[in-house]
């Protein structure tokens, strides 16, 4: 099964990645993994870092002549800004007495893992929490979730996302007017979903919306505040049966759900009409079946591709909730842990609003999710062999 790690800090030299699990023959390049690094670093709402932040990760071990080996893959993503930064992380990291005269950071900020990683490992300097916990580890995130994508992609699986609210600004009828746009984007793969909404600064598919979303962002930027909100991630080509009705740990929606709440920032999951679905009576939530063309189908998709934790078919739809980052540039109140007397939050450079970004970290932290599941059904050492055993499924 697939797996990933990363380590390494926001500051520090460079991020590092660890893929293993991955079948051998998949064709792989640092471009097409440099692809959806790009699509991270863009989005209207971003910080100054992402003006000279180019990332790119450099393939070291387990892909030989262009092609997955069958053994773990390792991956380097240097900091480009390393040398720019203020931070003192390198002094931090080299031996014992060379941090001595950086000074230390004591000023938590509500809403980030300041306060309970100090909590937690008895710092007493915020830097280490800091510098881990940021939304920087993600690039690597998506760097090593990359290579689950094309792996998925060889079998015709497509992932695609989209920003459905900014804030106060979204779609009215947040289920009925998204499957209006989405759904015929969908048809012709979810990729083309992430191709259109790659257009717009906001990631949103609606014009109207996308510009008023601009001036949100504008408005909150000028009050020194920040943005989260909503967003909707697709899935199609994925074959019936994936996942299990058997345990609870295998049920394919509760994987996703921590795949997604395992990421920075993310309050709330959800699959097809989810939380709508519960305003609703049975009658026009329940996805009726018939049977056609040899198959089953189902007449609609509100359940959003999943029944009893197993994949139906249909295209998976998974919807979430980011919350505004915590770093602003007007502060708020908290405590200093040195002195524990009142102090306002600092500012550190930030984004005004990482959603446009984070949507492709979303499409990537569920590619690992939807292989495992698929190799489960179909798995074997190579490409080749799984290539073999999908073609004769339904033998």
């Amino acid at each position: 099964m697939i797996r990933y790690l990363t380590a390494g800090e926001s500051h520090g030299p460079q991020l590092t990645g660890i893929v293993e699990g991955i079948p051998a023959g998949l064709p792989i390049t640092e471009e097409e993994i440099a692809l959806h690094l790009a699509r991270r670093q863009k989005g209207y709402g971003r910080g100054g870092r992402m003006a000279f932040e180019k990332d790119r990760a450099e393939i070291s071990s387990g892909v030989r002549f262009g092609k997955t080996t069958g053994a773990p893959i390792a991956m380097q993503m240097p900091n480009r800004a390393h040398e720019k930064d203020d931070s003192n992380w390198p002094k931090v990291l080299a031996k014992e007495g060379d941090g001595e005269d950086v000074e230390k950071i004591t000023v938590p900020r509500p809403g980030h893992a300041d306060l309970t990683g100090v909590q937690k490992y008895r710092y007493d300097d915020i830097r280490p929490a800091i510098e881990r916990s940021s939304a920087r580890e993600t690039a690597m995130r998506v760097a090593c979730s990359s290579i689950a994508r094309k792996f998925l992609k060889h079998f015709g699986i497509e992932i695609g996302g989209h920003v459905t609210r900014i804030g106060s600004v979204g779609y009215e009828n947040s289920w009925e007017d998204v499957r209006e746009i989405v759904d015929p984007l969908a048809a012709q793969g979810a990729e083309t979903i992430f191709e259109k909404s790659d257009e717009s600064p906001v990631r949103c598919l609606d014009e109207e919306l996308t510009q008023e979303m601009r001036e949100l962002i504008i408005k909150r930027r000028k009050e020194g505040s920040s943005l989260g909100g909503h967003w909707e991630v697709v899935v199609t080509g994925l074959p019936e049966g994936l996942g299990s009705f058997v345990h609870w740990d295998r049920k394919l929606g509760g994987q996703i759900a921590q795949a997604v709440m395992g990421t920075q920032a993310m309050k709330g999951v959800e699959i097809g009409q989810g939380f709508e679905s519960g305003r609703r009576h049975g009658q026009v939530v329940h996805d009726e079946i018939m049977y056609a063309d040899d198959t089953y189908k189902r007449k609609s998709n509100r359940m959003g591709g999943l029944e009893g934790g197993v994949t139906t078919g249909m295209p998976l739809i998974i919807r979430g909730v980011m919350k505004p980052i915590p770093t602003m540039l007007t502060p708020i109140d908290t405590v200093d842990i040195e002195t524990k007397e009142n102090k306002d939050t600092r500012y550190e450079r930030s984004d005004v609003c990482a959603l446009p970004r984070a949507i492709v970290v979303m499409e990537s932290v569920i590619a690992p999710v939807l292989a495992n599941a698929f190799l489960e059904k179909f798995g074997g050492d190579s490409i080749e062999e799984i290539e073999e055993r999908y073609q004769n499924r339904n033998n």
